[in-house]
């Protein structure tokens, strides 16, 4: 019998294999499918530690049976991708190898179509570090291993070559402590200031500087007592929108992976983990939860309410017309109440009707830009949205006719009794109106020029004549006093 001749070092008759999640997609599937099934049928988790009791794979195929999680959706490496489209084209044997639940394994070698085989978790077997290891063994003989995480170390050390993915500084550390070929290492990113910033979407507070209207409207800024009771009741407010923001953006992965602009953001692109994001709202709710302590108990009961509805908003209401924008511009409404009760000031009910019907209009706004995405792209509906393409004209007549109602419920307020309680000069106030009208007629004009970004608060902070409009509106209200 002849010796065995060795196999050249960069030889394809030594197959490849490579783990799925943090490896070929930069998420971990079984928290994605989760979360799928948290937004389609929040009930069904209850079921959840009757599937772990039988054990970690058949709570894996329970998931993923349920979930139906889109392969085609899903956030891959793109670098590793070209590596092994290069490796396919060289004749080498791609084998998918994942702990993850056979019909996502299938799905992604499906969509990828890179992959000759396919090893992978079923209903009684959890195909994870020594059963994969033995399963690959049995399958391929000498392979090389293309993994991420500490669980892989066992394969690294059995295999021909070690092929590194995004992972931490330790675990590839110890890779190259096995005394293997570490042949290809694609590095992980680092994680900046600014991801973190736009996870929390930090530029969104400005919206919950709304608490202070009260405080201004009722004269009362200069009090310190009450300004540091409107500053806890804004980080209460922030805290618990980042959460929200952060929640929200772990149900909408699979729209905003689809979507042009917001398939950027942290979770959907993966620069932030989803694990993380999960442990991160919690945190956030009651860090705002705990500011609340120092705020009157009618406050911490409205942000509740608050967080409630705009989980609702999350789950479902935001596919339904109209009831959508409702529920928006009651959240910035709310905001302007939580003020007056953090306070202990009267509510304004011309207040509450002006902001309705503005936050209305800007609410509309948005959908206004998602609709004409639509009829640009020659697409009849958005993701996750009960909007069509052909909505366009009424959802632009619905929104500025709002916002001039606005304009008007402010005429009417500055005719009324409150005002001359409260100014020594109210006729100087009808200034406030016609700058208004400009303001709203202007954002409407632009958002059907698709100049207005999705989110006119965005907008309106990026935007120089916005400003100047705040601030002749400051000036107005400052002379009228």
């Amino acid at each position: 019998m002849l010796p065995q001749t060795p196999l050249p070092e960069d030889s394809p008759d030594v197959p490849l294999a490579v783990d799925l999640d943090g490896t070929l997609v930069r998420t971990d599937t079984l928290h994605e499918n989760l979360l799928v099934l948290f937004k389609r049928a929040p009930w069904l988790l209850l079921l959840a530690p009757f599937w772990v009791l039988k054990g970690k794979a058949f709570f894996k195929a329970e998931v993923a049976r349920r979930a139906a999680l889109d392969a085609a959706s899903l956030p891959y490496h793109e670098e590793l991708l070209a590596w092994l489209r290069e490796e396919k084209a060289r004749g080498r044997r791609l084998v998918l190898a994942t702990a993850a639940d056979r019909r996502i394994a299938d799905a992604v070698a499906a969509h990828l179509g890179l992959f000759s085989d396919v090893v992978a978790s079923e209903a009684t077997v959890n195909l994870s570090g020594a059963r994969k290891l033995a399963k690959l063994k049995e399958l391929l003989g000498t392979f090389d291993y293309a993994g991420n995480d500490g669980v892989d170390l066992p394969l690294w050390r059995e295999c021909r070559r070690i092929v590194v993915v995004h992972a931490h500084a330790g675990v590839l550390k110890q890779a190259r402590g096995l005394g293997r070929d570490v042949h290809r290492v694609f590095e992980r990113p680092a994680t900046s200031l600014r991801v973190w910033v736009k996870a929390l979407r930090v530029h969104q507070w400005a919206k919950n500087a709304l608490v202070f209207v009260p405080l201004l409207a009722a004269h009362k800024a200069t009090e310190p007592s009450k300004l540091l009771q409107a500053l806890l009741a804004f980080a209460a407010f922030s805290l618990c929108a980042s959460s929200v923001y952060v929640l929200n953006d772990l149900l909408d992965l699979d729209a905003d992976r689809r979507h042009p602009t917001k398939k950027a953001r942290p979770f959907a692109a993966c620069t932030l983990p989803v694990s993380t994001g999960v442990m991160l709202a919690p945190v956030l709710l009651l860090a705002g939860a705990a500011v609340c302590l120092l705020l009157p108990p009618a406050f911490a009961a409205l942000l509740g309410t608050y967080y409630v509805l705009t989980l609702a908003y999350s789950l479902r209401l935001k596919q339904v017309v109209m009831l959508d924008v409702l529920v928006l511009a009651g959240l910035y409404t709310v905001r302007i109440f939580g003020g007056a009760l953090a306070v202990d000031v009267p509510t304004s009910s011309w207040l509450m009707m002006f902001s309705m019907f503005l936050f209305l209009s800007l609410a509309l706004v948005k959908r206004l830009s998602e609709v004409r995405r639509l009829r640009l792209s020659n697409e009849t509906s958005a993701h996750g949205r009960g909007y069509l393409a052909q909505d366009y004209e009424q959802l632009a007549s619905l929104g500025a006719a709002s916002g001039q109602v606005s304009v008007l419920v402010l005429a009417l307020y500055i005719t009324s009794d409150e005002v001359t309680a409260l100014y020594a000069h109210p006729e100087r106030l009808w200034l406030i109106c016609p700058v208004m009208l400009y303001w709203v007629g202007r954002v409407w004009l632009l958002a059907h020029r698709g100049l207005v970004n999705e989110d006119p608060l965005v907008f309106a902070l990026r935007d120089r004549v916005s400003y100047a409009v705040g601030l002749v509106c400051a000036l107005v209200l400052w002379a009228a006093t």
